[in-house]
């Protein structure tokens, strides 16, 4: 089963997205920010992690910068409530960007291309 790492300081987001990427078929883990993400990931190992950009003590993108640095291949899809980091140097490491919604089309659509 694939695995999906959801991390968002937001819980209903949290709630939101495991429960929506549940229904798709997929293992959804959650962190609510970056504390030990690296080590999180050596250990569960997720397909994809599902990143939020402006998290309470974390910066997405430089947590982004730090995952790549470690896990090369891992897929990674930056989400955020605000389209204005597409522009940011830092965010073209990532797979795709994503603008928040609560409609996550957009969002399944993504995981699925990175999947493939």
């Amino acid at each position: 089963m694939t695995k999906i790492l959801v991390v968002d300081d937001e819980a209903h987001i949290r709630l939101l997205y495991s429960e929506e990427l549940t229904e798709e078929g997929y293992e959804v883990i959650t962190a609510e920010n970056g504390l030990n993400l690296l080590e999180r990931i050596d250990t569960e190992k997720p397909d994809v992690v599902v990143l939020d950009i402006k998290m309470v003590d974390y910066n997405g993108l430089d947590l982004l910068q730090d995952i790549r640095n470690k896990f090369y291949d891992l897929p990674i899809i930056l989400c955020s409530a605000y389209d204005t980091f597409k522009d940011d140097m830092k965010s073209i490491a990532a797979d795709h960007y994503v603008v928040k919604s609560f409609e996550l089309s957009e969002l399944k659509e993504k995981i699925k291309e990175v999947l493939v």
